[in-house]
């Protein structure tokens, strides 16, 4: 994939390539920025970009050094931060003119299918409408058990809903390299990952005092993005007028991801990704087996035992008698119905759950095999 075939890309920014040395935002980085994606429109491509940074500038106005270890105290930050970041953004676009529209997402407005499409639908009329989307978590109210934790996972999700043709990751460094740079001079840069399981190892934590990914989660959003069936590009901030340039050549610096040749459906995305799990069903081997290996519904014959609690067509873990989740799916009866039904054949659900008339209690076509994940 190149840019001369992509027609609607993402574009990752991380705050240590916004972070100004002094302090606040760098406007140089963020006039750059602007002017890239300027450039990319004019080759009529779409671009979406999800921005860090918002309590980094938050702490540059407040004259913070350290960052807020506490939730409370990075929120406060961030809500400082979140209005000078759109506002920079939004000038520097307005030079090319070009409308900038800021989206917060926490982690439950993705959770929950009606949400999801909602704001799949916001994103893709924006897009339409010429305006250049710039996303972000909703720091101000996220809590660490319901947050995205950092912007590459969310940039990965949001390529996802808006059927992106490639993820562009920027950060401090070249690309992926097979071992630290800073540390091992002898490191070399890889330039295509075709599996990313193989080196999952290379990834160390967060980098710098402002960011709070690091290679690992990099490494997450690309695996979560080419299973979604799109290319992943990991390059260097400091290279970003190279996107202008980039030809069938493949002449960039950087480290790209090729997407998964078999890859998840949009529902499927969601299920695999997005939506959040209110509980367990618990099968057996039989069961086990049927999914897996015959692609087959989970029926209730095959279950042996349910935890948690849910409700209809909620997303539910799946789990064999080892205690290992071998899919996710969405169920058509409640966890104190299935716990009537467990172990019975069909035949006897409708007797115990009046108003069912399905046989599947999660279905093929509402299920993701973690296998493929």
């Amino acid at each position: 994939m190149t840019l001369q075939e992509a027609r609607r890309i993402v574009i990752k920014i991380g705050s240590s390539s916004l972070n100004h040395p002094q302090g606040g935002l760098d406007d140089r980085a963020i006039g750059e920025t602007a002017a890239v994606i300027a450039a990319l429109r004019q080759k009529n491509l779409e671009c979406v970009l999800v921005s860090s940074g918002a309590v980094a500038a938050g702490m540059g106005r407040l004259g913070i050094q350290a960052r807020p270890r506490d939730l409370p105290a990075r929120q406060a930050v961030a809500a400082v931060g979140q209005g000078i970041l759109i506002e920079r953004y939004a000038r520097n676009l307005e030079l090319h003119g070009i409308v900038g529209a800021q989206i917060l997402l926490s982690r439950m407005d993705l959770a929950e299918a009606s949400r999801y499409r909602n704001a799949q639908n916001t994103l893709n009329k924006l897009l339409r409408s010429q305006v250049v989307p710039i996303v972000n978590e909703n720091d101000t109210v996220a809590v660490e058990e319901l947050c995205f934790g950092d912007n590459d996972t969310l940039s990965a999700m949001i390529a996802g809903l808006v059927g992106a043709d490639l993820l562009v990751v920027l950060t401090d460094v070249d690309g992926l390299y097979t071992a630290n740079p800073k540390k091992d001079p002898s490191a070399e840069l890889l330039r295509e990952v075709p599996d990313i399981s193989a080196v999952e190892g290379a990834a160390g934590g967060a980098g710098t005092v402002m960011g709070t990914g690091g290679m690992e989660t990099k490494l997450r959003a690309a695996r979560i993005a080419t299973r979604f069936g799109i290319g992943v590009l990991l390059m260097n901030f400091a290279r970003i007028r190279d996107l202008v340039t980039w030809t069938n050549t493949g002449a960039v610096e950087g480290t790209y991801f090729p997407p998964a040749p078999h890859h998840l459906a949009g529902r499927k995305r969601w299920i695999a990704y997005a939506g959040l799990s209110e509980g367990s069903i618990i099968i057996d081997d039989g069961a086990a087996k049927a999914l897996l290996e015959e692609g087959k519904s989970l029926l209730a014959k095959g279950i042996r035992d349910a935890e948690g609690t849910w409700e209809r067509k909620e997303i539910v873990r799946i789990v064999n008698l080892s205690g290992e989740e071998i899919a996710k799916g969405v169920a058509e009866l409640s966890s104190t119905e299935v716990q009537k039904v467990k172990g019975l054949h069909s035949g006897k659900i409708h007797e115990l759950v009046p108003g069912f008339e399905g046989e599947e209690v999660v279905h093929r076509d509402n299920m993701t095999l973690m296998a493929d994940v």
